[in-house]
């Protein structure tokens, strides 16, 4: 109050438009202060009538901006009050000082009312205390005018955001712009390049030399400088990243062959901060924008969807997760959970599953060093003949365009999926299982086919990899040079990217082989639904096969029984009783169950489990309809029980299946 220049009341409230341009004494100090008109006060409020102290309130600063009125400092450095407050005053701590103005308004008899209100004050955060407007001195950019040519940029297309939505972020920041203040009180960074002299002038150049020039000539003889001890903003030294860190000012042949680069990627949070700054800086001191396209990404958060913070403690360390799990496995983690409309949920368990995941890879490029999966030199993938072989031709073929479209879009994420599909789930689950039988065979042109696909391919997948998984990939690349036949030509990193024919996909071949996966895949699911143990070899008895079907129960049924752990595979008119239902394409198989499991005991427990999650879902409902817990739940909390909601219900779904097929087996 004590700083008080001013009383501002709204334009339209009748009561006070006799006393706009009147004048006010301010208790205490004495202080004569002009009556005000300005859209900032709210007649609602109070009296309608408030009191604007310009220099320690923002809003205040702007009225009085506005108005004219003086800006008057009352508060030092350490938050005591200063020689320009009545003496009684001077040197008191604020808060003290607070009590003190209260009370002698008490015994004065001019304070009317308490009411007691809630409103928003601004806190450090590592302090945790009040934080207070002050006026200084301070450097400050003309932000508008830098803004107008990174508009354009992005208005005429010249620079995109990807997903594009977020231009309006971009927009709605430089069309509302203000002048940016520049220059911080701390101790590490770019130092203003000013310097202070004589009767108050100022000489800002770009070294101490010119400044010193500048001065002689100003004051016809030597004088003593001193530079202006703060630094630059972060964001501005920031701004200047995509060309400072390639030799400018000088032309060099990096700067002439990096700038402009080709896409930014960050986050959304920093749009403002340090991409249309970057846009503003690259632009004016380079004369073009310094990217063609800008991707934001997700966020990466704690494993509870809380954003990292080291105030908070929930800071992940990726140098420590790198030494711990490996860089392929940090960079696919991130890569994978990128997508563009959710945030990545950081754990160590989720990068300890894609540590895996390269473990996976290894260990099938071992498989291949063992079994003599040598590449051969002249090895064309379209003359193979074996299904499987025509099968996995497909599938790479698939993948490559699949991948390369996800990257180029870009949507990292979909490539990694694709990738983490086809390697683990396609060529290691079911290719290489499905190549055992051939590589451990007699017919010695499908095992020599079988090898050079199988190293093949796994060129391929390294390729593939290699943008996500950088080190394993270069790794194997070299050490399968040292095992499967000719020499590499080049590093991995500098290999030519996989561009494959849409004609190796051979229709047949997908589906003959998609029908054993399937059929394997359906049985696999149905013994660990219904806890047939591991060692138990069931028979499968198929009711109404077509003639397609029969031939290939024929060519497959070796592979059938091993891979789905079968003690026989029959046809026959009708189900035997006691067997579950397996889906065959127009046929219907049957597997034989019941002698494996106690039907009953096995009924009670996916009741009891479907009741469970039963419980959880009602419960997480009644959480998430009810407003007042939407309301002051953190977000992550909230998403959190929109996740556990989804999970329930789908485990329920899968349990429920699982009974009603039960049901069916007596």
């Amino acid at each position: 109050m004590l700083g008080d220049t001013g009383v501002a009341v709204h334009p339209d409230d009748e009561r006070y438009k006799g006393l706009v341009g009147k004048f006010v004494t301010l208790p205490i100090v004495g202080r004569r202060i002009p009556i005000v008109a300005d859209d900032y006060a709210d007649p609602t409020k109070g009296s309608g009538a408030v009191k604007i102290t310009p220099a320690h309130d923002f809003n205040d600063f702007g009225v009085g901006k506005r108005a004219g009125l003086e800006a008057i400092n009352i508060l030092t450095v350490e938050a005591k009050l200063n020689e320009n407050v009545p003496a009684e005053y001077v040197g008191m701590d604020r808060f003290v000082a607070r009590k003190a103005i209260v009370a002698r308004a008490e015994e004065e008899g001019w304070l009317k009312e308490i009411e007691k209100t809630k409103h928003m004050v601004p806190h450090g955060d590592r302090s945790g205390v009040v934080i207070e407007p002050f006026l200084t001195d301070q450097w400050y950019v003309d932000a508008k005018t830098l803004a107008q040519p990174a508009l354009k940029a992005v208005e005429s297309g010249e620079t995109v955001f990807e997903p594009k939505h977020w231009e309006k972020t971009y927009f709605e920041w430089l069309r509302n712009i203000e002048p940016w203040c520049v220059s911080r009180q701390l101790w590490w960074g770019h130092r203003i390049p000013a310097w202070f002299g004589p009767e108050g002038s100022i000489f800002v150049e770009e070294t101490e030399e010119a400044a010193y020039a500048a001065a002689r000539a100003q004051f016809g003889a030597d004088v003593v400088l001193t530079q202006d001890e703060d630094v630059l903003d972060t964001w501005f030294s920031s701004a200047l990243w995509p060309f400072s860190t390639l030799g400018w000012p000088e032309k060099t042949s990096d700067l002439e062959r990096f700038y402009p680069t080709s896409t930014l990627v960050t986050g959304f949070d920093i749009i403002f901060f340090w991409v249309a700054r970057m846009m503003m800086m690259g632009i004016h001191f380079m004369g073009e924008a310094p990217f063609k396209q800008v991707f934001i990404n997700a966020l990466v958060r704690d494993e509870k969807g809380a954003k990292m913070s080291k105030s908070k403690g929930n800071v992940m360390d990726p140098l420590i997760l790198i030494d711990e799990l490996g860089c392929d496995a940090v960079r696919f983690t991130l890569t994978a959970m990128s997508g563009q409309a959710r945030d990545i949920k950081l754990s160590k368990q989720r990068i300890e599953g894609y540590r895996n995941f390269g473990t996976k890879l290894w260990n099938a490029s071992r498989f291949a060093q063992m079994n003599e999966c040598v590449r051969v030199e002249g090895f064309d993938p379209a003359t193979v003949q074996q299904p499987i072989n025509k099968w996995i031709r497909g599938e790479t073929v698939k993948t490559v365009a699949e991948v390369t479209k996800a990257l180029e879009a870009p949507s990292f994420d979909e490539a990694a999926g694709a990738l983490y599909r086809f390697v683990w789930n396609v060529f290691c689950d079911w290719y290489l299982e499905l190549a055992k039988p051939i590589l451990n065979g007699d017919d010695a042109a499908a095992k020599a086919e079988t090898r050079a696909t199988a190293a093949w391919a796994l060129d391929v997948i390294l390729k593939l990899l290699h943008p996500v998984m950088p080190f394993i990939t270069e790794e194997l690349w070299q050490k399968t040079a040292e095992f499967v036949g000719p020499a590499r030509e080049t590093m991995l990193i500098s290999a030519q990217w996989p561009d494959l024919p849409e004609s190796w996909i051979d229709a047949e071949a997908e589906a003959e082989i998609g029908w054993l996966v399937e059929t394997v895949g359906e049985i696999r699911s149905i013994r660990a639904e219904m806890n047939v143990p591991p060692s138990a070899k069931p028979g499968l008895t198929v009711v109404g096969a077509g003639a397609e079907t029969k031939a290939r129960l024929a060519r497959h049924r070796d592979l059938l029984l091993t891979l789905a752990r079968l003690d026989s595979v029959r046809e026959a008119d009708a189900a035997p009783a006691g067997s579950a239902p397996v889906v065959m394409g127009e046929a219907t198989g049957a597997l034989g169950v019941a002698e494996f499991i106690d039907i009953a005991a096995e009924k009670a427990r996916l009741t009891k489990d479907i009741a469970g999650h039963a419980g959880e879902i009602e419960k997480v409902n009644k959480k998430l309809s009810n407003p007042d817990f939407l309301a002051r739940a953190k977000e992550e909390v909230v998403e959190e029980n929109r996740e556990r909601l989804a999970e329930a219900e789908a485990a329920k779904a899968k349990l429920e299946a699982a009974l009603a097929r039960l049901e069916s087996v007596g």
